[in-house]
């Protein structure tokens, strides 16, 4: 978040780039490469790509989207001594952190039906597998819509074997027939 400069915005396609990250060594800003060294692309809502256009209204693309009080890299510490703790006590979530904001965005992806690759490219995990380890206890039991999936298709295919009234024989069929 700190890193983010309004470049690495595309609020027409409600995306973020997420392309570099910055963290404090002894009071100093460091930027680098995001964790898995790769850059990813994150959704943003649309109800905060508006908040987003009007809070950056008249800055330049090499600014930083959320910047310290004074202008420049916003530093953790200070950040949330000033702004995130104070609202976090004002609105009642004691013991939120910025981080549990992750972890609730993919809690809101996969409860709106993302796919676990959605959510790990998101994220920006090295592997479906880390992401499932993670959040799978949240993905739905979708054992009936497979069931009902499977049900379908077998319908379906069963369907398309009657042609005008005549049944063809399918090589399945063929071969339980002994045909």
């Amino acid at each position: 978040m700190a890193a983010l400069r309004l470049r690495n915005l595309d609020l027409l396609r409600r995306r973020a780039l997420i392309a570099e990250a910055v963290s404090d060594v002894n009071g100093r800003a460091v930027f680098d490469t995001p964790k898995t060294h790769q850059r990813r692309q994150v959704p943003i809502p649309r109800f905060l790509a508006n908040d987003l256009a009007a809070h950056l209204a008249g800055r330049l693309a090499d600014d930083f989207v959320f910047a310290a009080a004074r202008g420049g890299v916003l530093h953790l510490r200070n950040f949330r001594r000033t702004s995130f703790d104070p609202a976090v006590r004002a609105s009642g979530l004691d013991g939120l952190t910025p981080h549990a904001l992750r972890h609730t965005a993919a809690s809101l992806a996969i409860a709106g039906g993302a796919n676990v690759k959605v959510v790990q490219t998101m994220l920006g995990h090295k592997s479906a597998t880390m992401t499932l380890d993670l959040y799978g206890h949240l993905f739905a039991d979708q054992l009936d819509e497979v069931a009902e999936a499977m049900d379908a298709g077998r319908a379906s295919e069963a369907a398309s074997r009657v042609t005008g009234g005549v049944h063809r024989l399918t090589p399945a069929r063929a071969s339980a027939t002994g045909a």
